[in-house]
């Protein structure tokens, strides 16, 4: 193992339960008709795809860049404060960061993974900080972990994901990555993708000591 490349949304900052307020209220207030399927159909996608299915499956009568805006500038007013960052997040990436190169890979936009970064004195310890809306797809596609991996400089096989949603973990394998699945209680993943995983976490606090067996 070379890298470990994190998940963002779930993993490291409680965020899960504020996209899903935030984009619900934005469909009431512009006329679309939320669906229960759509909360985790959108977790993964990357920020162009979202706002299309927003507007295509939801019913907003704005274009998707429109949309994009609302939802992506509320979520930012959120994070004013401080992104909701989870219990021990900081502590863990610090201390996989003192044994191999880590990355975040997340379909946040980047003005709220430079938040999480900036609100973590983080940044100049993860290497690499990409948003699927830098590359072609979006989770469950493996683009964002291929495209980490690739500006991290190891090959994708060598690198260790830990991801939380069903779409972020079918990412990870997708990209052939040893998964490491720490579940989000609120949005668990489907147990059949979870199965696939290497190992599963209930406490991001175990991680250091995971990868450090991953890596021996």
């Amino acid at each position: 193992m070379d890298a470990v490349i994190f998940d963002l949304d779930g993993v490291l900052v409680d965020s899960e339960r504020t996209w899903d307020e935030v984009r619900r209220a934005v469909v009431a207030e512009q006329g679309g008709q939320w669906r229960e399927e759509a909360t985790r159909a959108l977790q993964g996608m990357s920020t162009p795809e979202w706002a299309r299915y927003l507007v295509t499956e939801l019913g907003l009568p704005l274009p998707p860049e429109e949309v994009a805006e609302l939802v992506v500038n509320r979520m930012a007013q959120r994070y004013e404060q401080g992104p909701p960052v989870l219990p021990g997040a900081e502590q863990a990436v610090r201390a996989v960061g003192e044994l191999c190169p880590v990355a975040i890979a997340s379909s946040s936009p980047p003005v709220l993974i430079t938040a999480f970064l900036e609100a973590t004195d983080l940044t100049g310890l993860v290497r690499v900080a990409l948003s699927s809306e830098q590359v072609a797809a979006g989770k469950p596609a493996p683009d964002v972990y291929l495209e980490a991996a690739a500006q991290l400089g190891v090959n994708a096989r060598s690198c260790i994901a830990v991801e939380d949603s069903t779409n972020g973990l079918r990412s990870a394998l997708a990209a052939g990555m040893t998964v490491i699945g720490v579940p989000n209680p609120h949005f668990p993943p489907d147990p059949d993708v979870l199965a696939e995983v290497h190992t599963v976490l209930d406490d991001l606090a175990e991680l250091p000591a995971t990868v450090s067996g991953l890596l021996s």
